[in-house]
């Protein structure tokens, strides 16, 4: 008889917690066939049935519900274990982290090093996208850290709060026009499926009116690119705006009202053993923290 061992319960875990076999598979990067022989394994050492299969998908049995508590347990030992008695340095992990492009322009760098300094063997892969992609990555297990316009609202994540971005209104530095002339122009935003969108078109229907146009776009950079091309105006980051004031390419104007603060979370998937994405997002906070004051965005 093949004796139990913790891979065994690993997997069992990452069916339940994923809802299948083929989620439990890219989230352990084992083949189905794997997953699938291993949860046969552990029925066949523990001479039960611990999901019934049926149309709908894989349910826990009785039995497989009492395993989960004793599998839960053992993986909660296993994190202890881990933060107590391995030394950070000695960690060779993988970890995905998915950021929005506000904080790429940002503060990244800053994080990549910090996690870079604390967990030398950890290999770090990044994606930039909009958040709501993000999101669904996050769910799918395609990522491990999501930094994005938060918070996610799903059981499963744990969010982090991030300093916010307060939002300044840009044109081109050599347009003269007026804050109301300004608006009448074509409004360069978020991209459409994102929140500052639908704040932005809110507030666009309030203040200027129907007429008003705006035009979506998912590349901060080519937004700063465009306004300063005279194509349009944009109420953006004012992190990020400055050096284009500075620099003498775009100047702020005050139409007498602005967007709110963008406003970003660090979330990740909170169960056990996921506590190298807690750590980094805890690390994310702190980062942002520090940017902001050197940075006198506090």
């Amino acid at each position: 008889m093949t004796p139990l061992n913790l891979a065994h319960l690993e997997t069992f875990l990452a069916v339940v917690r994923t809802g299948g076999v083929r989620r439990a598979a890219a989230s352990l990067n084992l083949t189905q066939p794997a997953v699938t022989a291993r949860i046969r394994n552990l029925e066949d050492v523990l001479r039960c049935t611990l999901f019934a299969r049926g149309p709908h998908g894989m349910t826990l049995t009785r039995e497989g519900e009492r395993l989960l508590r004793h599998a839960e347990s053992f993986a909660h030992l296993a994190e202890r274990l881990t933060q107590d008695l391995i030394a950070p340095g000695a960690l060779e992990r993988h970890l995905r982290i998915g950021v929005s492009e506000t904080i790429a322009q940002c503060w990244l760098p800053d994080l990549v090093a910090r996690l870079h300094a604390t967990y030398p063997q950890v290999e770090i892969e990044l994606t930039v996208d909009v958040s709501r992609d993000l999101r669904d990555r996050l769910l799918a297990r395609e990522i491990d850290l999501a930094i994005l316009l938060g918070p996610v609202s799903d059981y499963t994540v744990d969010n982090l709060d991030l300093p916010g971005f307060d939002l300044a209104w840009y044109v081109a530095a050599d347009d003269s026009a007026d804050p109301e002339t300004c608006l009448r122009r074509p409004v360069l935003s978020y991209a459409r499926t994102t929140r500052p969108y639908r704040e932005l078109k809110a507030l666009l229907m309030e203040h200027v009116g129907p007429e008003a146009r705006i035009f979506p776009s998912s590349s901060l950079s080519a937004a700063f690119r465009l306004v300063e091309a005279r194509l349009g105006v944009a109420a953006l980051p004012r992190a990020l705006g400055a050096a284009h004031v500075a620099a003498g390419r775009l100047r702020e104007f005050d139409p007498g009202w602005v967007p709110g603060p963008l406003r970003f979370t660090a979330s990740w998937l909170g169960e056990p053993g996921n506590h190298l994405a807690e750590h980094a997002a805890r690390t994310a906070r702190d980062v942002a923290k520090n940017w902001d004051r050197d940075n006198n965005i506090l």
